[in-house]
């Protein structure tokens, strides 16, 4: 239990300096004595026909102290709004304290309940510390402040008390006095320390959607490509991962991380691009946001324990339920955990924890624990409306649960962790969540109050920025530390377990349809595959892997992202986005097409050119060149195929060359094709026509007869020269033109083209010479 002394005699805790922070904010406002009305700027409301005891809205607003002790003054500030057709007049706000509640299913039936019911609402202390309201209009809403002592409130034996704020008053169709309206909280008494205290452990969750495609920059660098500016948004002020770890940083947490989060805001860090309109990118202009958030992030884990979910947060319950039935779906979580372990030591500089599996919503079933445990995890984070209780057990047990296999089942109590779901935007929705989720743990405790147990919240993955101020004033109500102490993730699941508490996996009919209904599609896992393939295909061939490797891989642990569900629509296009883009990095590897070539003689050399257009060299190529008829052309010796190793550097063409006999006339279809060394294809075919113009010995004799004729044609003609100019000479009379020699002058043989190599396509009617 080393991790629990930890959290044991902070002086003072993150949470008290939380809670001083706010205490000084409310410390601007008196707290009055008495009563106070504050006739605020009437607020209008469209009237609607509502009557009885919920003729008046009444909203609570703030409520402090949250967790009052003997000598404090309970200030509690609202909102009261007419919702029917009639004026009230001569109207009251009363505050009515009890009764004390029985227990946890005692606080869910109150909260549940709406209108005022004379049976279990009591009755009203009225008198000083009552507001008057001459006069509320139909539509109109007005504030109102109820200051009253704590003694004043009766409250005897420790325990959760339920509070209502009524309005009573009088309408024209009811003229006498009646409730109007009532809200009801809850207000947690414990004013000492108990001797055992529940440990809880809140996970403070750090997650968010995938904003980084795999895309990258040209160049060396491989800047990276942002689908969008979503995530810069979240971290800037006021946004809510910024919110997350600002106020995460003052409360006793544990950290549960998507690495996934930390690549994205570390490539924002230095050079990126965005997406745009147009189809292009734009330099994105964040950088000094990221940096900040990150720094405050590593600030704020210092000294906290830090869980990290597989890269990406992988949808075990969809794995488990659709992806197991595609071959290769499943070896994509160790390498994911792999990487998460890594992400965050680079990045935050701490070891964290790798050994928790979190499904969606804390539901289990067998088929999603194994998943998770192929994962490498031995904690699976679940829920007690997944993992319910069967036997004869009246309190709330210990999280920790072992089901089997070695595998520990850390179960999060459902009341707790879902207190802060739904919208909170509104201050009385989010005061009445936040005194409730402290009602939960004081009720729980004195379960039973002679025995220590230990309690998990799981909230929801991606808490708004009002959901986590919600989380954080609850979480700062328990800092007095009267019934609870905190205690991190690790320690909890490592706590004795209850031995009446259940350990039995529900089946997989039980798994929620709900959650069921909105998993990836078998679509998702079958693109993964198809995806995966043409990686693993590509990278054989690259001299870097690396560089192609981990951008694709990350890509494809996001394609199996949980914050896909109910996203069906823009899973799909990132799925197609990262198949597109890595087909076309493929294709920067091809033959350069040619039509035709003319081969004359015998024999002669047949050029094939690769081109590889990517930064990185290619390798472990092998170009093989088939011939549609050897009988009339044969290539390198061999009857069909002839083949030649492949390597090319980056940004470079190679000219591959074969040797070719003819044997007959005529033109043949050649088809050159590239393949990896494993024998794969790789690329398009790429098939051209050889035309075979051989010289038959035959016309070699004819041609040899006629160069003969030639020549003793000539030795006459010179030889008849010859002597007419010997009769001339002796004669000395000029040569007659009957004598001339009238036989036109030939010409010389053509040069041949010997042109060098051209990377360019071949153009119709190329030639090869022996």
């Amino acid at each position: 239990m080393a991790e629990a002394a930890e959290f044991q005699g902070m002086a003072p805790s993150p949470a008290r300096r939380f809670l001083r922070r706010t205490a000084a904010l409310l410390a601007g406002t008196p707290l009055l004595a008495g009563l106070l009305y504050l006739p605020a700027a009437p607020a209008a409301h469209a009237a609607t026909d509502a009557t009885g005891s919920r003729t008046v809205d009444v909203s609570l607003d703030t409520l402090a102290p949250s967790v009052p002790v003997k000598d404090d003054t309970l200030t509690i500030t609202g909102t009261v709004t007419n919702k029917g057709k009639d004026p009230v007049t001569e109207a009251e706000v009363d505050l009515r304290v009890g009764p004390r509640m029985s227990g946890r299913a005692d606080i869910d039936e109150a909260s549940e309940r709406t209108g005022y019911s004379p049976g279990s609402d009591a009755r009203a202390l009225g008198g000083p510390y009552a507001v008057k309201i001459p006069r509320l209009a139909s539509g109109i809403s007005e504030d109102f402040t109820l200051t009253v002592p704590v003694s004043k409130l009766n409250l005897d034996e420790a325990g959760v008390y339920q509070l209502g704020v009524s309005l009573s008053g009088r309408t024209a169709r009811e003229p006498y006095d009646q409730v109007l309206g009532i809200e009801r909280t809850f207000l947690p008494w414990q004013p000492s320390a108990m001797n055992k205290k529940t440990h809880i452990t809140y996970m403070w969750p750090l997650i968010s959607t995938t904003h980084l495609s795999a895309e990258t920059g040209p160049g060396e660098q491989q800047t990276p490509v942002f689908d969008d500016e979503a995530l810069a948004a979240e971290l800037a002020p006021g946004g809510r991962l910024e919110q997350l770890v600002s106020l995460g940083a003052d409360l006793p947490v544990t950290w549960v991380i998507d690495p996934d989060l930390l690549a994205s805001v570390d490539a924002m860090t230095r050079n990126y691009k965005v997406r745009n309109e147009q189809g292009g990118t734009t330099p994105g202009r964040n950088q000094a946001i990221a940096k900040k958030w990150l720094s405050s992030l590593e600030n704020a884990v210092r000294g906290s324990k830090i869980v990290a979910l597989p890269f990406a947060d992988p949808d075990l319950a969809s794995l488990a339920h659709r992806g197991k039935d595609v071959p290769g779906s499943l070896s994509h979580l160790q390498p994911a955990t792999a990487v998460a372990q890594s992400t965050v030591e680079t990045i935050l500089h701490v070891s964290p924890s790798v050994d928790f599996a979190w499904p969606v919503d804390g539901a289990i079933d067998p088929s999603i624990v194994d998943v998770a445990t192929s994962a490498g995890a031995h904690k699976v984070i679940a829920r007690s409306d997944s993992l319910r209780e069967t036997g004869p057990i009246s309190h709330t047990p210990s999280a920790a649960r072992p089901i089997g296999g070695g595998t520990t089942a850390v179960v999060a109590d459902e009341r707790l962790s879902t207190a802060f779901y739904g919208d909170m935007s509104a201050a009385g929705t989010s005061t009445l969540a936040v005194q409730k989720f402290l009602a939960q743990t004081l009720a729980l405790t004195l379960e039973t109050p002679n025995a220590q147990r230990s309690i998990v919240v799981a909230p929801q993955r991606m808490p708004t920025a009002v959901q986590a101020q919600s989380m954080a004033r609850g979480l700062s109500g328990l800092s007095g530390q009267r019934w609870t102490q905190p205690l991190d993730l690790t320690a909890a699941a490592a706590a004795k377990p209850d031995p009446d508490a259940t350990t039995r996996v529900p089946a997989s009919s039980r798994y929620p349809k709900q959650l069921r209904a909105g998993e990836l599609p078998m679509e998702t896992f079958q693109d993964v595959k198809g995806t995966q393939e043409t990686l693993d295909n590509f990278k054989v061939i690259l001299t870097a892997p690396d560089r192609v490797v981990t951008p694709f891989g990350n890509a494809i642990n996001r394609e199996m992202s949980t914050s896909w569900r109910g996203r069906a629509v823009e899973a799909a296009s990132y799925r197609h986005g990262v198949q597109s883009y890595l087909e076309n990095l493929t294709t920067e590897v091809k033959l350069i097409p040619k039509s035709s070539l003319t081969l004359s003689g015998r024999s002669a050399t047949v050029p094939v050119t690769v081109q590889n257009k990517l930064v990185q060299g290619v390798d472990h190529l092998v170009l093989r060149l088939t011939s549609a008829n050897p009988t009339r052309l044969k290539l390198d010796d061999s009857t069909v195929i002839a083949e030649e190793p492949v390597k090319v550097e980056g940004g470079h063409s190679q000219s591959v060359k074969f040797t070719a006999s003819a044997n007959a006339n005529g033109p043949v279809q050649v088809t050159a094709q590239l393949y990896t060394e494993d024998g794969k294809l790789y690329g398009d075919p790429m098939t051209f026509t050889v035309k075979v113009s051989e010289i038959t010995p035959t016309v070699m004799l004819v041609i040899a007869g006629g160069v003969l004729l030639l020549v003793l044609a000539g030795v006459r003609m010179y030889t008849q020269r010859k002597r007419a100019a010997a009769r001339e000479a002796a004669a000395g009379t000029e040569p007659a033109d009957d004598d001339r020699d009238d036989t036109p002058e030939q010409p010389s043989d053509p040069t041949p083209d010997t042109g060098p190599e051209s990377a360019d396509a071949s153009g119709a009617g190329e030639k090869v010479d022996r």
